[in-house]
């Protein structure tokens, strides 16, 4: 069906008809209810406390019958979240703390850890520039520029493989 059937469709409906459907939705798909429950009552602070609680999980695991679990360090769980907020209509500054506090938290951790792993520095590189591209795509550059500037000094610090990859993506908004 195409947009403009359905226009024409709710449009023959009357509004009792209207309310039916949308609470049937509301019922049925959990995405309908999950968008409903934030549109009337966005507690934004509160999904952005708990998906940073779940993101640094990924690196510091909290203990677990008094044995300490071992870091996952998955991009995806960031991932996950990030596309979760674009898709609820967050405010585009939460979005943007989540996707760079992501890199912050794994630069940590890769600060006091060893990683051989390549594809973690690949994997940190790309969700580098993809906040980078979403702060230029919502005019908030700016207000993250010294978050940017300090993830990509911590590259040069920590001795980073890609680090002339995050020059080169820092280089693009300097000039």
């Amino acid at each position: 069906m195409s947009k403009r059937d359905l226009k024409k469709y709710l449009a023959e409906l009357n509004k009792e008809q209207l309310e039916e459907q949308i609470i049937e939705l509301y019922e049925k798909f959990a995405p309908v209810k999950v968008y409903y429950n934030f549109v009337f009552n966005p507690k934004e602070e509160t999904l952005l406390q708990e998906c940073k609680l779940k993101i640094s999980n990924e690196y510091y695991p909290v203990k677990k019958l008094g044995r300490r679990s071992k870091p996952k360090m998955r991009r995806s769980v960031a991932q996950k979240y990030i596309k979760h907020f674009i898709l609820l209509g967050v405010d585009p500054f939460i979005i943007a703390d989540v996707m760079l506090y992501n890199i912050e938290i794994a630069q940590t951790f890769s600060s006091e850890n060893t990683i051989k792993n390549d594809l973690f520095f690949k994997s940190m590189f790309n969700s580098f520039e993809q906040a980078v591209i979403f702060l230029i795509a919502n005019g908030i550059l700016n207000d993250f520029k010294p978050r940017i500037i300090a993830i990509h000094n911590q590259s040069i610090v920590q001795k980073w493989y890609n680090e002339p990859e995050f020059n080169a993506t820092i280089e693009r908004f300097e000039y």
